[in-house]
């Protein structure tokens, strides 16, 4: 057997076995790609009307949110500028809650507190992160599922490519005036190699979150030295606190809005507890996430902590600590903008495709071969009631 032969067999038998979970991976990814401009036009509590007026500081932000959510713990709050709302989050991994508190930032008016794990996009990314299953079920099938994924994006690049030039013309157009079966042949196989580069991009990017060694084994090739695991730094529960009549995470929100008066966003997180810094996470620009500035503070004296992984300051992060950053946003196409959310869009389309195209092929083939067979057992079936019966000669009787 050859090796074309051999990468076919791998080809289709990884295609019938992992096509269904590809296509609800590229589906429901192509689905959330313009999740937050959808929602930007149907959910009207995400904007307020701009004022001259300054911003209300966190603490006062969190004791009405506190108000909505009783008993709940509070993450951070988000400041979005001066047209959005300002957003208080919850969030509780144990006792599985993640809610919104969205409020004016000017009056502190209340205008929607929504629950996170619930609305569509939510259900969406549920089916595309664990195909709708509990997480640490979901999760490592749906990484297994795309590294399948990757190997017969390989295997259909080397079916692909032409033995010589004369059939080199066919496998880069389809042929619109053929037969159905034809199109849908040229479909998978023309279209699947031009999606292909932009579909390894979409799944290496996905592996990254998939399996942890695929992570650090990227950070590190791209000579990352850093740790990728996120940790804070400690305050100092023995130093002495700050004199001021104002709250220490009010103190240093008015501190980094004089610092970073053309930021996209800042969020104030709040110390989860006696040890813990003032966590602050400052944006340029709200569309992406790799830019931000993650800065902490001791929570007693607001002097900066150092840290030494990967989510600290952007001006100290080097090549491969912007790679790792990047990587939710090249997922998505953010990274270039809108064009880059369309051709992410454009691209899980056709991946989704892929799996419906080749078991078309393969179904298609495996009905035209049972039809040959029928026909071949006919036409020997006519072939011997066509045949003169020839007389059996009997032996002569013993005299």
């Amino acid at each position: 057997m050859t090796f074309k032969k051999i990468t076919g067999k791998l080809h289709l038998w990884l295609g019938l076995t992992s096509g269904l979970l590809v296509f609800i991976i590229a589906i429901t990814g192509c689905i959330y790609a313009f999740q937050e401009e959808i929602q930007d036009l149907t959910q009207p509590y995400r904007f307020v009307e701009a004022q001259e007026e300054p911003f209300l500081p966190p603490s006062r932000i969190r004791e009405i949110a506190d108000a909505q959510l009783p008993g709940k713990h509070i993450h951070g709050i988000l400041y979005q500028g001066k047209e959005r709302a300002a957003k208080a989050i919850y969030y509780s991994y144990e006792d599985h809650y993640y809610d919104f508190v969205y409020l004016n930032p000017y009056t502190g008016d209340v205008l929607k507190v929504k629950d996170a794990y619930k609305g569509f996009f939510r259900f969406i990314l549920d089916g595309h992160f664990y195909l709708w299953m509990p997480p640490e079920i979901g999760q490592p099938v749906v990484a297994t599922a795309t590294l399948v994924f990757v190997v017969m994006l390989i295997s259909g690049i080397v079916l692909w490519w032409p033995r010589n030039k004369s059939g080199a013309k066919q496998r880069f157009s389809i042929k619109w005036n053929a037969r159905w079966r034809r199109k849908n042949y040229d479909l998978h196989n023309v279209l699947g190699f031009y999606v292909s580069w932009l579909a390894l991009i979409l799944a290496f990017t996905g592996l990254v979150w998939g399996f942890q060694w695929f992570k650090e084994g990227l950070y590190f090739a791209a000579g990352g030295e850093k740790s990728l695991e996120y940790a804070e730094p400690l305050s100092d529960t023995t130093a002495t606190a700050m004199e001021s009549e104002a709250k220490p995470v009010d103190v240093l929100w008015e501190s980094m809005k004089s610092s970073y008066p053309e930021s996209g966003s800042i969020e104030m997180h709040f110390p989860e507890g006696e040890e813990s810094p003032l966590h602050v996470a400052i944006n340029p620009d709200a569309s992406t996430y790799w830019q931000i500035d993650y800065l902490y503070f001791d929570q007693y004296t607001l002097k900066e902590l150092p840290v030494d992984h990967i989510y600290g300051k952007m001006e100290q992060a080097g090549a491969a600590d912007k790679l790792m950053r990047m990587n939710y946003d090249i997922h998505t196409g953010a990274i270039i903008g809108l064009p880059g959310k369309i051709i992410a869009f454009l691209a899980s389309l056709l991946v989704a495709s892929l799996p419906v195209s080749g078991f078309l092929i393969w179904w298609g083939r495996r009905k035209k071969g049972k039809n040959e067979d029928k026909q071949s057992s006919a036409k020997q079936d006519r072939e011997l009631k066509s045949r003169p019966i020839k007389p059996k000669h009997r032996q002569p009787l013993a005299q």
